[in-house]
């Protein structure tokens, strides 16, 4: 038994019966500790936020499988845990498809000398992930500045500036003149 009367189990049982406001009751009593468990693992106020909700969700949809023996508060967090690894794996996937797809689009011309486009590859990496988006998109994919301000989601003038810069750093990196 708890404050509002009735016991996990019994809030459960009445959810799984249909009573939304039985679960109600459960997730505004266990909500708050799945919130903190997620800010605390996630780092990300806003995405663990964003984990709970789904994780609420997804108790909801699988209240059957929640054995009335265990801790429904660890099974919830259990769930917003394996959330919370899908989530990070996905952003993990994300980066990786970005880094790939700007490393494409800095490659030098296929018929260039390998010594040339291994050096271009490197100086790439120099530069700072925002110049080297901003760079690759630019000069390398032949997108517009503003095409390429679209696309990465900032002002017209952070673009030309990123492109500016980055130019300058891969021609000092390259040991060419700026013609």
């Amino acid at each position: 038994m708890n404050a509002w009367g009735a016991s996990d189990a019994e809030l459960a049982s009445a959810a799984r019966a249909g009573s939304t406001d039985a679960f109600a009751r459960l997730a505004d009593r266990h909500q708050a500790a799945l919130r903190a468990f997620l800010r605390r693992t996630c780092g990300d106020w806003a995405e663990a936020d964003d984990l709970a909700q789904e994780t609420l969700l997804t108790a909801w949809s699988q209240l059957a499988r929640w054995r009335s023996d265990a801790s429904f508060r660890a099974w919830l967090c259990g769930i917003g845990y394996r959330k919370q690894m899908t989530w990070r794996r996905g952003r993990a996937r994300a980066a990786r498809r970005d880094m790939q797809y700007l490393e494409a689009a800095a490659e030098v011309s296929p018929g260039a000398p390998a010594e040339d486009r291994i050096a271009v590859r490197d100086a790439m990496q120099t530069l700072p992930l925002d110049q080297r988006a901003a760079v690759a998109l630019c000069l390398a994919a032949d997108f517009s500045h503003a095409e390429a301000a679209q696309a990465l989601g900032a002002p017209l003038g952070t673009i030309k500036s990123h492109v500016t810069r980055g130019r300058a750093r891969l021609l000092q990196a390259l040991g060419a003149d700026d013609e």
